[in-house]
């Protein structure tokens, strides 16, 4: 494995960790850690860090994105569908990616503060 972790910000970390405390659920992804007002980890061997950048308000960026493993198609949708159900925005919904492979089932959304994550199932 070549990274250690990936980090996203928030300008909310109460709400950011809902978020994803609900949305990592659907891919049997557990919070690992937690800093008061500062920042949350999931994953064990590889983490995903969500947290307050210490320059202040949170951006987002174009052309990135972090994608998550998930076991099934299902997995995916549901994934898809609680990010929805709780803020998130539609970049692209659950179904097949035929230009990345031939099983490549995923959808991408964007979280409460604009961060771009994926779930896929291949």
């Amino acid at each position: 494995m070549i990274l250690n972790h990936v980090s996203v910000g928030t300008s909310d970390i109460v709400l950011a960790v809902k978020f994803y405390d609900a949305v990592m659920s659907t891919l049997s992804i557990k919070r690992t850690h937690y800093i008061e007002s500062i920042a949350a980890a999931y994953g064990e061997n590889f983490e995903f860090w969500v947290g307050s950048p210490y320059e202040g308000k949170a951006t987002s960026s174009n052309g990135s994105h972090v994608a998550f493993n998930a076991l099934s198609q299902e997995s995916v949708d549901q994934f898809y569908a609680t990010a929805i159900e709780l803020g998130g925005s539609c970049e692209g919904k659950p179904g097949l990616r035929p230009e990345y492979g031939a099983t490549y089932y995923a959808a991408f959304v964007r979280d409460l503060d604009g961060n771009k994550i994926e779930a896929v199932s291949m």
